[in-house]
């Protein structure tokens, strides 16, 4: 388990020392080992770096102590320069009725990203409504749809 922060990070409900080690081998990684991880349901499958990952993060959906209910949106990441924390931007249409016209708004969300997801500016991603974790974030990152780079375009062209 990676422990970088100043207080002991450990899962909740596993038991660390408490049996003798088996063989690091003849365990898989989450099946029946030290590693909690839960299926979140929705539809989302629950991604192999969280089952298979060292990472500790309460405030993860799949290995937290976080339960996904409400909402379930998508957006923009438009940044990521928080700790673990992402700003996505939605953008909708709103009409006016005194010119029969729409107009083009946007609105900016805060939502916690677990170390499980690669996540760079541009990607779109679906996020699920959960209890507050912070002053301005109220949703967790549940599946990320990479934005097609240049030079993937440029393979996608080529073939």
């Amino acid at each position: 388990m990676d422990q970088n922060e100043k207080a002991y990070q450990k899962q909740t409900g596993v038991n660390v020392g408490f049996r003798k080690d088996v063989k690091a081998s003849s365990v898989a990684p989450g099946k029946f080992g030290k590693r909690y991880y839960k299926s979140i349901g929705l539809g989302f499958k629950t991604p192999r770096s969280a089952i298979e990952g060292s990472y500790i993060d309460k405030k993860c959906p799949f290995t937290g102590n976080i339960s996904i209910r409400g909402r379930i949106l998508s957006g923009v990441v438009k940044s990521t320069k928080m700790t673990r924390t992402i700003t996505i931007r939605r953008d909708y249409f709103q009409f006016i009725r005194k010119y029969q016209r729409y107009e083009k708004r946007h609105k900016m969300l805060s939502a916690h990203v677990s170390p499980c997801f690669r996540v760079r500016e541009g990607d779109k991603v679906v996020i699920g409504q959960c209890r507050p974790l912070s002053k301005t974030v109220r949703f967790n990152v549940l599946k990320v749809i990479p934005a097609g780079g240049a030079s993937e375009q440029a393979k996608a062209f080529a073939t």
